[in-house]
C-alpha cells in the first residue's frame, strides 16, 4: 500500500505520539498490565487510522473523451440543476460526492485537457453535507475545457474537520484524465458542475471510486 505524500508528516508525529502513549502507559502504570494493555491498543488504533486516511492505491482509469470520471471516492450525496454563479453563470447539472474519513482522500481529474480557470476561496467550515457549503466553505474552484470543447467546473471543499485544501494545478496546466490533481484531509466533498444535457450514470447514495467511475457522459 502507497502512502501519500502529504500524510507523511502527520505518520511522523502520530507515531511519536503513539510511542509516547505507550511509554507514559509503562512510566505511570507499571503494575498494570490490563491498563497498560489498552493504552498499547489505543495508540495502535490511532496509528492504524491516520495510516489508512493517507492511503493512496493505484487507480486504473478508463480513458475516454466522453467520459466524466469521478473525481473522488465517496458517496453521490446530490444530483440536481442549480445555478452556477462563479465561472459558467447559467444552469448546470451539480453532482457532489462525499468523502467520509475512512474513504481514500485522494482527488482526480474527471476529464482531460486545459485549465482554464482556478480560484482558492478561505472560508468556513460548515459540514460537508451542509447546503450552503459549496459557497461558504474553506474551497478550491477549477475548470477544465477538453479538446472537444466540454468545460466542467470542479469544486474541492472543505468539511467540518478537514482544515487543508491541497490543489496541484494551475491555470495554464494541461492535465490528464484520472491522474491526481489534490488531497482533502480529514473528511470532505466534490462538486461537479456538468453541462445540461449530461448523461448521469449514477444516483444518489450509489458509491464512486476516483479515477475508476464513470459518473456521467457527455451528450455530443
Amino acid at each position: 500500500m502507497k502512502i501519500h505524500r502529504e500524510g507523511y508528516l502527520i505518520l511522523l508525529i502520530t507515531t511519536l505520539i503513539s510511542v509516547g502513549i505507550i511509554y507514559g502507559a509503562e512510566y505511570l502504570f507499571p503494575y498494570s498490565e490490563v491498563i497498560r494493555s489498552i493504552f498499547v491498543v489505543l495508540a495502535i488504533v490511532l496509528f492504524v487510522l491516520v495510516l489508512q486516511f493517507f492511503r493512496n492505491p493505484n487507480r486504473f482509469t478508463p480513458v475516454n473523451d466522453n467520459h466524466i470520471i469521478a473525481p473522488a471516492d465517496g458517496k453521490v450525496v446530490v444530483i440536481e440543476e442549480v445555478e452556477e454563479t462563479e465561472y459558467f453563470k447559467d444552469r448546470r447539472i451539480q453532482v457532489s460526492i462525499f468523502m467520509s474519513p475512512i474513504n481514500v482522500h485522494v482527488n482526480r481529474n474527471p476529464i482531460a485537457g486545459m485549465v482554464r480557470f482556478y480560484r482558492y476561496h478561505a472560508g468556513k467550515y460548515l459540514a460537508a453535507w451542509h447546503p450552503k457549503s459549496s459557497t461558504e466553505n474553506e474551497r478550491t474552484t477549477i475548470v477544465v475545457r477538453d479538446n472537444q470543447g466540454h468545460e466542467v467546473l470542479f469544486r474541492q471543499i472543505a468539511g467540518a474537520m478537514a482544515r487543508r485544501i491541497c490543489c496541484y494545478v494551475e491555470e495554464g496546466m494541461r492535465v490528464q484524465q484520472g491522474k491526481e490533481m489534490g488531497f482533502i484531509k480529514f473528511g470532505s466533498r466534490v462538486d461537479l458542475y456538468l453541462p445540461l444535457g449530461t448523461k448521469i450514470n449514477v444516483k444518489l447514495g450509489d458509491k464512486t471510486i476516483s479515477g475508476e467511475s464513470v459518473i456521467a457522459e457527455f451528450s455530443e
